[in-house]
């Protein structure tokens, strides 16, 4: 059969049903799709898996967010410097309860002291600040702990409550002073000690409750917040 398209003569054959496709066809055809599935299988056993890891920029977001969570907080520092005030009238109540037993046992008596006001006050200071260090590096440690981040400045805190609080509290005891004159009713002859003198120790004492209470509450926030340092290390 022939048909006409133009000027061109197509001739048209039929098409059988069965096709013979040679041997050699089959021949390459498998050897093809062998040396594939051996490539792919050379190429998946030199593949590694490496477990997910959060990239360069994921890692970095939670340091951005942990920036939120630092500073100075008010909550950590006010219960720290509760607990130092608990731990200062707990610690000088052992105390005195220890300095009782002992003038019992060394029959060391009122009229002792009086005949010696200098040694007696200089004791008695230095019993006082080491116990209030003591109370301000406890309540440093807690507020350190409570903040989780940036021990020493919640530390310095703990520190400030107490500084604002006593200043209150001189403030109020003025007050009430110039109202009732209460100190000019204090007068104690038989200490024989000059006033110049009792002013100067107060000072001293003053000043060295005041700088060793700030250190000790900022090296007791930087040691709570050690604490959570450790931990961190671990879960790295």
């Amino acid at each position: 059969m022939v048909q006409q398209y133009g000027d061109t003569a197509t001739a048209t054959q039929p098409v059988t049903a069965t096709m013979q496709v040679p041997d050699d066809a089959d021949a390459t055809t498998t050897q093809q799709y062998e040396e594939a599935r051996a490539a792919a299988h050379r190429a998946m056993s030199n593949v590694t898996i490496i477990p997910d890891r959060p990239s360069a920029a994921l890692q970095a977001e939670p340091d951005v967010e942990m920036l939120s969570y630092r500073g100075f907080k008010f909550g950590a520092a006010f219960f720290g410097w509760l607990i130092a005030i608990a731990m200062s009238v707990v610690l000088t109540l052992a105390v005195s309860a220890a300095a009782l037993g002992s003038a019992e046992v060394l029959d060391y008596t009122r009229a002792d002291a009086e005949a010696q006001p200098g040694a007696a006050g200089i004791t008695a200071a230095t019993v006082g600040v080491l116990v209030l260090i003591l109370a301000f590096y406890t309540g440093g440690y807690v507020a350190g702990r409570l903040a989780r981040f940036d021990g020493g400045r919640n530390g310095f805190g703990v520190w400030m409550f107490a500084f604002l609080f006593s200043v209150l509290a001189a403030g109020a005891g003025a007050l009430v002073n110039n109202q009732y004159d209460l100190l000019d009713e204090v007068n104690r002859p038989d200490v024989s000690l000059s006033t110049d003198t009792v002013t100067t120790a107060g000072i001293i004492a003053a000043a060295a409750l005041v700088v060793l209470t700030l250190m000790f509450s900022i090296v007791g926030g930087k040691a709570g917040k050690r604490y959570h340092d450790k931990i961190d290390r671990l879960l790295d």
